[in-house]
Order: C-alpha cells, then sequence, then structure tokens
C-alpha cells in the first residue's frame, strides 16, 4: 500500500483553484486563508528534543505532601516553572546522590534559564525521610532550586503508581537499615503542569540542559 502524503500548501491551493469558479469571491479568499492555515499546522516541526517525548502519557503533576520545611504543599506551589521530579531517598547509596549531583551541574549549565527550573525530590521512604532530613540532604546539592518532598505510605504510593514508579523496601540487616529499589526516571513537567518529558541515568547533563532550554525558550 502505497504511504499517503503530506498535504502541502501548493496542493491545497491547487485544489481550492480547482473549485474557485463556483465560489463568490469572498468565499475563495476564505478558502485560501483556510489552505495556508492548513499548511502552516501541517508544516511546523516538532522541537527537536533529545529526551524521551511522554507529552500526553502520563497525568498532570498533582500531588499533595509535606515540604522539607515541614509545611503542606501541593503542585501549586511549583506552577509557572517547569518541575523535574525524582523519586529516591536520602539513604541511596548510589543513584540518587548521582542523579541530584547531575541535576545540580544542569542548574549550574543553564546560567539564568534556572530561574525558570525547579526539582522536586519525592522520597520513597518516608519513614526515615523526615522534613528535617530531606532539608539538609536537598539543599546539600541545590539550595536555591531544589526541595524535598515527603508523606504518608498511601500519599506517596498512590503518587508513584499515578506515575508509574516502582520502588520496593529491602529487608532490614541487623542494624535495622535497609535499602529501597526504586525507578530512577526523571519526570519533566512544563509551567502549566503538562508532562513533556522523561531522562533515564542514561542521559547527561548536556541532553538535559539541550532540552530544558527549549521548554524555557516556549514558555517565556
Amino acid at each position: 500500500m502505497q504511504a499517503p502524503t503530506v498535504p502541502t500548501f501548493q496542493n491545497a491551493l491547487d485544489r481550492a483553484r480547482h473549485v474557485a469558479h463556483r465560489l463568490p469571491r469572498r468565499l475563495w479568499r476564505s478558502l485560501a486563508a483556510g489552505a495556508l492555515t492548513l499548511c502552516l499546522a501541517a508544516c511546523q516541526q516538532p522541537p527537536d528534543w533529545k529526551l524521551t517525548d511522554v507529552s500526553g502519557h502520563m497525568p498532570d503533576l498533582q500531588f499533595s505532601l509535606t515540604s522539607d520545611s515541614g509545611t503542606p504543599i501541593t503542585e501549586a506551589a511549583f506552577k509557572g516553572d517547569i518541575t523535574l521530579v525524582f523519586f529516591g531517598y536520602t539513604n541511596c547509596p548510589d543513584v540518587c546522590p548521582e542523579t541530584m549531583a547531575r541535576l545540580s551541574q544542569v542548574m549550574q549549565q543553564l546560567g539564568a534559564d534556572a530561574k525558570h527550573v525547579r526539582i522536586a525530590f519525592i522520597s520513597v521512604d518516608p519513614h526515615r525521610d523526615t522534613p528535617a532530613i530531606l532539608h539538609a540532604y536537598v539543599h546539600a546539592f541545590d539550595a536555591e532550586h531544589a526541595v524535598g518532598l515527603t508523606g504518608s505510605d498511601k500519599a506517596i504510593a498512590n503518587l508513584a503508581r499515578r506515575y508509574r514508579v516502582a520502588y520496593e523496601l529491602g529487608k532490614p540487616g541487623p542494624d535495622g537499615n535497609y535499602e529501597v529499589d526504586h525507578s530512577a526516571a526523571i519526570y519533566i513537567f512544563d509551567g502549566q503542569s503538562h508532562i513533556r518529558l522523561m531522562a533515564t541515568d542514561n542521559d547527561s547533563a548536556e541532553v538535559l540542559v539541550h532540552d530544558l532550554r527549549l521548554l524555557v525558550a516556549n514558555a517565556t
């Protein structure tokens, strides 16, 4: 089967001219304007994303948790800013500190554009990650742009399920400590809280900076 061709402005205009003799002049002008609109819509190129485009495949940013300052917080606190959401925990031995260090590097490379970007570190270990512990942790990486979020077991579980984040508490050792296996994706929401992109631990700081600059440019 032959693949359908994308209509061009010339195709649309030729078709309009073919039927123009049957139309009043006013309707002909309207039809030509409509053809131009069709061309502009068809020829508009999507952004040159380096990350995975997940627009429309996940729900908008929405939560009701506790911030690292100990106060209730919702997604409204991030409205107007591009928000990088990462699920982790402060006792994580590798992925979490590596991810937060990479995001700190991203913020530095963004320069002035960083004022439009926030980092939301959501704990999957709410029993140990108190607001005070989260505050010290995220501020060690980025005191200006990062905020730690925690909540009840149910609130965290529901939020993780909402964004298809998997996590599981490991068996405690003799000292009572345990690790938490968890997904390592970074979810990127635009200023209207719509999901746009997803990054993994394989995506470099430079790739994140590239796409965040595109989002900032589209929002300002």
